[in-house]
């Protein structure tokens, strides 16, 4: 889920300042407008002056944003067009937060995720493509190995609440509880469940992962993104990642298997039998949480599968019939 990168010194946004951006001058002439392109060309520079690879994108995603989340197609429309000042204020405040490296979705307040649209903030992480791997993982498994859908679902560490809505989409008929330890993650996914219009079938619960839980079987299916980064890698994390999502979702202890062992030992007596568990899991972890749940007992079906970029990324384990 996380790239690795070596920690580098806050910068300050040239957006102003750096005489080699195109246009940047602009701003020091406060009575002449300036135009949509002429903002997307200064903002694009300064983006790459600070080291963001999708520059122009961001650039333009973050005007879209300022003029009111419009069309990639009507931004096309108004290149030539003057930008009022207010409007040019608010880009430039955005624009300051994006070179201080705090993640676009954080700034706009929503992402993309299974093609849906959540709100999402510095209190959850942010959703990513590994985490839709782990669904469609889950998914294709499930239909592979099962002539009945889940009728109970836990989503354990639930954050935004994505993965709990894409299933209760997938799955009309379930019923599915989404739990997490941060009260703050769960106001947002709170947010997003009653967005999609799911109040009636996610319920959320706050819990220290399965500790709030009886030992009665009861869920078909277990899906959870855990915390699992080394504790000892966070400080070599991507700025984005590193400084502005929550250490409570991303540290897995020192070996990265903390949450994972917990859940691999809680997990069994919740399940039905022949109940099916995935997890997210970091790449660097994937033979140690295979073993995790080998020595479990319990399970079969224990197997690390690659993510479409070739790397472990799922466990998934089966509670014996």
């Amino acid at each position: 889920m996380f790239a690795l990168s070596y920690r580098a010194d806050t910068q300050v946004c040239p957006y102003i300042l750096s005489p080699t951006c195109p246009s940047s001058q602009f701003n020091t002439m406060p009575d002449q407008a300036v135009t949509v392109q002429q903002l997307l060309t200064a903002a694009t520079c300064s983006l790459t002056e600070v080291g963001l690879e999708d520059s122009a994108l961001e650039a333009e995603l973050l005007l879209r944003h300022c003029l009111g989340d419009i069309s990639r197609s009507k931004l096309f429309l108004l290149h030539d067009q003057p930008v009022e000042q207010e409007t040019e204020r608010r880009f430039q405040e955005l624009l300051q937060r994006r070179c201080q490296r705090e993640p676009l979705q954080y700034i706009i307040g929503n992402c993309e995720f299974w093609s849906l649209e959540f709100l999402v903030s510095p209190a959850v992480l942010i959703p990513r493509p590994e985490t839709e791997f782990l669904l469609d993982h889950s998914l294709s498994t499930l239909q592979q190995h099962s002539d009945k859908r889940p009728q109970r679902i836990l989503d354990l560490c639930t954050g935004s609440g994505a993965i709990a809505v894409v299933l209760a989409k997938e799955f009309p008929q379930s019923e599915i509880i989404a739990s997490d330890f941060s009260q703050e993650a769960l106001g947002i996914a709170g947010k997003n469940i009653s967005f999609h219009n799911l109040d009636e079938r996610i319920h959320l619960l706050r819990a220290d992962l399965l500790t709030a839980f009886t030992c009665t079987p009861s869920f078909d299916l277990i899906i959870t993104n855990p915390p699992y980064v080394k504790a000892g890698d966070i400080a070599e994390l991507e700025p984005e990642v590193r400084d502005w999502e929550p250490h409570l979702a991303l540290s897995g202890g020192n070996t990265g298997l903390d949450s994972i062992a917990r859940i691999s030992r809680d997990a069994l007596p919740l399940l039905q039998p022949g109940g099916w568990l995935f997890m997210e899991i970091g790449s660097d972890i994937g033979q140690e949480t295979e073993q995790v749940f080998l020595e479990a007992g319990g399970y079969d079906q224990v197997k690390v599968v690659d993510d479409w970029a070739g790397r472990p990324r799922v466990l998934q384990a089966r509670r014996r019939n």
